[in-house]
This record gives structure tokens, sequence and C-alpha cells, in this order.
């Protein structure tokens, strides 16, 4: 690909301001995130607000420089991948955050408003964006649209997709897409900032967003149990659901293998709570009063000592210890640090298949390869599996599509997803082309050169060029 112009350059300078317009050395110091290949472009442009950043989006369309967005570069399927001759176009500086009325239960936010920054100006109203991440606090609400993400409480509160009234794009000609809806109800036609969730930013950027908030619980209450098999897992996550106390916030199953290596390097320990069981299920419970938040658990314990004997619990009796015990979950760096850049994927699966997968999964792939023990762990209440093989760096390409059979092959036809929330990006191409019905292709393929015909919205990413 052909170098930027040098009269490109120099009129972003000019739209942005030349200290937003990152060359050279300056790229360099940049934090690069999770891929390596974010900022290969050598150009990051920062603009301030929407018409800055429709300001850049025009002049690369005028030049036919390809644009990459980018905030909290925390992707884990190469999304933010970029490549000599093209702009990376940063919206870090998009992270304002409107005033709230705590009536309306509504914000509006820039695409580069993190996460735990919206969770902690709603919070002082008492309210909360119903949707929570461990990557909270670099993750931004613009990439979080832009990967429909999802998190702990999707199985509740839905994804990204149930959370979004409305947004603000720019569209790869530069022109404005405005629709900051700030109702629940809204039937006036096609609802087209579906478009823009979950795309990636290939049909244009997304600027600003209007999120739908919660009432905040005035208590929380943390419980690990240890079960025998996945079955009893799920239905431990059933009674949760109808705990006679509060109501059900978070349910994260980490799998053996998985909660050995992050005890050990967080130096965990429970007096009395051994690490023997097959599975462990991180339960959060808000209500009221926390005091009758721990009364449902000891109810939920016993019910569950009365089915699965061989059950083990604990329940959190400060918030030190409820933070221990989510950073057992939540500390994903944890794996990538023992295996570095090993092979992940983040799997969708009906709850009545999960047995079944879990069992398949497993023992396929210790025939395919007996080195190969996954660490295994997710969001069980809605069916979503994180794996991530013991291996550093990537699989030979024989290897990956070996892996990828085993873990996709059924997923379509159980209505599953082999993308559950981190999106295709360049990494999900193949799975995406493999697993997807071939009519939805054709017309998401339609989308894309109607919105963006010169295909200079992050290219390489959800379609092959």
């Amino acid at each position: 690909m052909s170098a930027v112009p040098a009269e490109l350059i120099a009129a972003l300078r000019a739209a942005v301001g030349a200290a937003h317009v990152a060359t050279g050395e300056a790229v360099a110091l940049l934090d690069v995130g999770w891929n390596p290949h974010n900022l290969d472009a050598g150009i990051v442009v920062s603009p301030e607000s929407t018409s800055e950043v429709a300001a850049v989006v025009r002049l690369c369309a005028q030049h036919g420089v390809s644009l990459v967005p980018q905030a909290g570069r925390t992707g884990l399927v190469g999304g933010s991948m970029s490549k000599p001759g093209q702009i990376v176009l940063s919206l870090l500086r998009l992270n304002q955050i409107e005033p709230m009325d705590p009536t309306e239960r509504v914000a509006l936010v820039g695409a580069g408003c993190t996460l735990q920054a919206l969770q902690e100006a709603a919070a002082e109203h008492q309210l909360e964006p119903g949707i929570d991440l461990a990557a909270r606090g670099s993750a931004t609400l613009g990439g979080m649209v832009s990967t429909n993400a999802g998190g702990v409480m999707a199985f509740r509160n839905g994804v990204m997709r149930h959370r979004v009234l409305g947004l603000e794009a720019v569209l790869p000609d530069g022109t404005v897409f405005q629709d900051l809806t700030r109702v629940v109800k809204n039937s006036a036609g096609y609802d087209l900032k579906h478009l823009f969730i979950g795309a990636e930013g290939t049909l244009g950027v997304v600027t600003r967003v209007v999120v739908k908030l919660d009432p905040m619980p005035q208590a929380t209450a943390t419980a690990l149990f240890g079960l025998p098999t996945v079955e009893a897992t799920l239905d431990v996550i059933g009674m949760a659901l109808q705990a006679k106390a509060g109501h059900l916030r978070a349910a994260e199953a980490l799998w053996q293998r998985f909660m050995h290596l992050n005890a050990q390097a967080l130096q965990w320990s429970q007096e009395g709570f051994a690490l023997d069981q097959p599975l462990f299920l991180l339960l959060k419970l808000g209500g009221a009063d926390e005091a009758a938040l721990q009364g449902a658990f000891e109810d939920l314990f016993e019910a569950t000592l009365a089915r699965y004997p061989s059950s083990t619990g604990i329940i959190a009796s400060s918030q030190r210890q409820e933070t221990e015990l989510w950073h057992l979950r939540e500390d994903t760096d944890i794996v990538y640090r023992a295996f570095p850049a090993a092979p992940s994927y983040d799997v969708s699966v009906p709850l009545s298949r999960i047995p079944a997968y879990a069992a398949q999964v497993q023992a396929e792939l210790a025939a395919l390869d007996a080195s190969l023990q996954p660490f295994i762990f997710g969001h069980l209440a809605d069916g979503n599996l994180h794996i991530i093989l013991n291996h550093t760096g990537p699989l030979p390409a024989q290897r990956a599509q070996e892996v990828e059979h085993i873990l996709y092959r059924n997923l379509r036809a159980w209505g599953g997803s082999f993308s559950a929330e981190h999106g295709v990006g360049s990494k999900r191409i193949g799975a995406m082309n493999d697993t997807t019905d071939g009519v939805k292709l054709a017309a998401m393929a339609q989308v894309k050169r109607l919105l963006d015909p010169q295909a200079l919205m992050n290219p390489g990413k959800v379609f092959l060029d």
C-alpha cells in the first residue's frame, strides 16, 4: 500500500491541531494495547468532537486513505490492527459525559468514555449502565458498541445492543448519522442504529452513545461454590435465579484448571475450601439489604448440599473478601502471562447443550493433541464460554483449523455463535464465513458496499477484502 500523502497529513493537522496527529516516535510512545500490530499504521489522529471526526473521515475519503477506528485497544480478535498506508483514528478524546437526569435514567456519552468512568458518574445518582466487564477501566463505550460487548450481566440485562437507546456515527463519506433517541419506545421506521452495533467500525465511526441506566442495588453479596458437574452448576444457577432475597447479578463458572492457575498466581486460599472440585461457581446477588442477601446464599448453599452433597462453598463476609473472589475470575491476564499470545476462543452455546459441549471439546482436544489442556471459564448463565489453550503463540495453520472445527462445528445448528462478545475482527473472518448463513453474508456485503463503497472503513475486519 502506498504511503499516506503528505498533503493529507498537513490537512489533518489543520483539522484537529498538530498536537493531535502523532507520527514517528510519538506513535512509539503510545500504548499499543492487546495486539502488537494496532499501531503499525504509524499515524494516529485524535479528534476531540464529532465535527472533527467528520472532518478527518471526509479528508481520508477524498484521498482514498483507509481508517482504523480505535479507543481502548482491548480487543482480542485483531479488530484494531492497522498497517502502513492507513490512518489510526483514536477516539479517546471523545470522552465526555453529559449531565444526567436521575429521573430519566439515561446517559449520553462520547465514544471514548470508559465503562468505568460511566459507572462512576452514574453511581453518583445511584444508577448503573447495566453492563460490566473486567476491562472496565480501559474498554470504551464506542468500542463496546462496535463489538456488541456482553459481560457478566448479559443474562439479566442483555448485551450492548439492548442497552443502547440511540447513537451518533460518522459515515464513510464524512456525513453524520444522528439518532440520539433517549426513550425505550420508538417504532418510527427502520432502527438503523443496529447497523453500527457489532459492525466493528466497518460501516462508520460511532461518536456518541445514549445508554439506558438502571437503579443500583443498595447492597451486594458474593459466594463461591465448588460443584461436581456442569449439570449441577447450571442447576444451582437456576436456583439462584429464584432467590427469595435480591436478584442474581452474576454467575461465573471457573473450570478446575483455570481456578488452580489463578488461585496459585494470586496466592489465594481459604481454610476449609479445597480446590478439588471439577467446577467453581462465582455468584453475586444484589438487593436492598446485605444481611438478607447473605441469608439467601445460606439458603442456596443448604439447598445445593441437599442435591449435591459433595459441594463446598464460601460466602464473602467483607468487601475485601468479595473483591478477592472476583479477582479469581477477572484476572484473565494470568493465563496470558503463563502462555503469551495463547490461542483463545469465545463461544455462545445454548444452555441445554453446554454439558455435552464442554465434555466433547475437552475430549476431542485431548484426542487431537494430549498436551492441549484448555482453560475454560465464562458467563455460564447466558452460555458464553471462554476457552484458552495452554499454548504459547498462535497454532500452526492446520492445527488451528482442526481446533476450530472441534469448537465451532455444531454451534450454528444448535443456535449458538462462534463469537459471543469479542467480535470478528481480522482473527475470526474464516469462522464467520464457515459458520454463517450465506444469505446473511450476502446481505451484510450489500450493506457494506452501500455505505462504504471505497472500502475505507476498517478494511480487513469482519469481511475479506
